[in-house]
């Protein structure tokens, strides 16, 4: 794409971020393939330099361009300071993802990308050439993955919440915050409230009072009461839940993301009339799907309280 093409027909597309083991590269090989079964042509940009084990079709990968043990023998760096570095020389070669990605104009894109966290909020390397593709007219939107087993522990839940609206301010795209691995929610202990008070990020003045019981949070429960004004006060952050296997989970969050980067309304797909309502309700479409899965959650809770009564 050169830059007369800035008045070509827009591309769509989603930018994956979220912190290591939040399972990014897994949803970008479940949504490749599950928007490949509705019809979408898809292509896979990894600018992860350190993810080596692909299980998706790559359509482009960073390491055509830079090499993170490269750059970390010869600058002498470690991961993190290497990987920094990597963003910093994709942003000053940006010509080689423009000339790159116009090889699949016509494509669904989605970008696969690092997980330190510092890179969404306070560098700017990679808001940069968001920002870049921007002009050039890609209709790009954040999806921000967060493992739901810190739903399980509120202290973490507070630093998710923190470092879900810095992002969202930071990198400055249309944003939906993910709560992924749900299937396995069961697995990661009892939830204080019900699932719903996580994903709508309900009255966080409960949450705060539930950490006073601990004798550790009792000390600092000033501070997180401001941290929940600050959250609170911006009212931005809320949550989709996700199992990648499921197919009705799949494409509720894809809903949320045709909705955030105007996929729906634009040129490259003619919807059905159902899609393209459930895609203009707001975040109310996906309470169905939080049900369902708040509904597995108790089974299994009270399946585990009945095994402990038969057992006494």
């Amino acid at each position: 794409m050169s830059e007369g093409s800035k008045g070509s027909s827009l591309a769509f597309g989603q930018v994956v971020i979220g912190p290591p083991g939040s399972g990014k590269t897994t949803y970008c090989h479940g949504m490749q393939e599950f928007m490949g079964r509705i019809g979408r042509k898809v292509a896979v940009v990894n600018l992860d330099p350190a993810n080596e084990a692909m299980p998706y079709q790559c359509a482009l990968d960073i390491a055509q361009l830079i090499a993170l043990p490269d750059v970390m023998e010869s600058l002498r760096l470690g991961p993190n300071g290497g990987l920094l570095y990597c963003m910093e020389y994709l942003e000053a070669n940006f010509d080689w993802l423009q000339e790159k990605l116009a090889a699949f104009r016509g494509h669904y894109y989605l970008f696969d990308c690092p997980g330190q966290v510092e890179l969404y909020t306070h560098h700017n390397a990679l808001k940069n050439v968001f920002a870049q593709l921007a002009k050039c007219n890609f209709r790009l939107a954040a999806v921000h993955l967060v493992d739901s087993h810190y739903c399980t522990d509120p202290g973490k839940f507070i630093s998710v919440l923190c470092t879900s609206l810095s992002t969202m301010l930071h990198v400055e795209l249309p944003h939906v915050n993910v709560l992924s691995k749900m299937d396995l929610i069961e697995q990661y202990g009892k939830l204080a409230f019900n699932l719903d008070y996580y994903t709508e990020v309900l009255d966080l003045s409960y949450l705060v009072d539930h950490l006073a019981s601990d004798p550790f949070f009792r000390h600092y429960r000033r501070l997180n009461e401001k941290l929940v004004e600050v959250i609170e006060d911006y009212s931005l952050v809320s949550f989709v839940p996700l199992n990648v296997q499921d197919k009705a989970s799949m494409r509720q969050v894809l809903q949320a993301v045709d909705k955030a980067n105007g996929c729906s309304f634009g040129d490259q797909e003619h919807r059905s009339l159902e899609a393209l309502m459930s895609a203009a309700v707001g975040a109310d479409f996906h309470f169905t799907s939080t049900l369902a899965v708040q509904e597995k959650y108790l089974q299994s809770q009270d399946k585990a309280v009945e095994e402990e009564v038969l057992e006494l």
